[in-house]
């Protein structure tokens, strides 16, 4: 039997315990979860690609060592869809923390079934205390210097912090 891979896409500017959910249930369904780091400028990241891939490499090292799962984490900078492709993803898993959530993501996975039947969007609702979590209110909550540590692990808090703060 061929080898199940996901692909859970996403910019994590900062990633997020919201996104470590996600990270750990997906997991569950796949033999192989690929975690694609996407470049999109057009959200302005305070993060450079780089350093995205080594905060997700990072914070995810404690869950993928508990759970005994293949998780690899790779940048990306193409359309999704070639991307599943070339990693031979048979499996997209979003998150979906609200209704707004949805049309987004509804009009995506129209798009990508459309390029690409074979590949199956799969979507994964945020756990209750993880549903208003996102990169965007955590960058707006650090720049004003506020805590932000119950939304992100430690490292990602510490250096996100400092980004913002110049020290990195």
């Amino acid at each position: 039997m061929a080898e199940r891979i996901a692909l859970y896409p996403g910019t994590f500017d900062p990633i997020t315990n919201g996104h470590i959910d996600i990270i750990t249930r997906a997991a569950k369904l796949a033999d192989r979860l690929v975690i694609g780091v996407a470049v999109n400028t057009g959200k302005g990241p305070i993060f450079t690609l780089e350093e995205r891939v080594a905060l997700v490499e990072a914070e995810i090292r404690p869950v993928v060592e508990k759970a005994g799962i293949t998780v690899e984490v790779r940048p990306f900078s193409s359309l999704l869809i070639q991307f599943a492709r070339e990693i031979g993803a048979q499996i997209i898993v979003r998150g979906l923390r609200a209704v707004t959530d949805f049309d987004y993501e509804f009009q995506m996975t129209g798009m990508n079934y459309r390029l690409d039947s074979g590949i199956e969007t799969v979507f994964l609702m945020a756990s209750e205390h993880h549903q208003f979590i996102s990169s965007r209110f955590v960058k707006d909550i650090a720049s004003f210097g506020g805590d932000i540590s119950s939304f992100v692990p430690k490292l990602t808090a510490e250096k996100t912090m400092a980004k913002l703060k110049g020290e990195a």
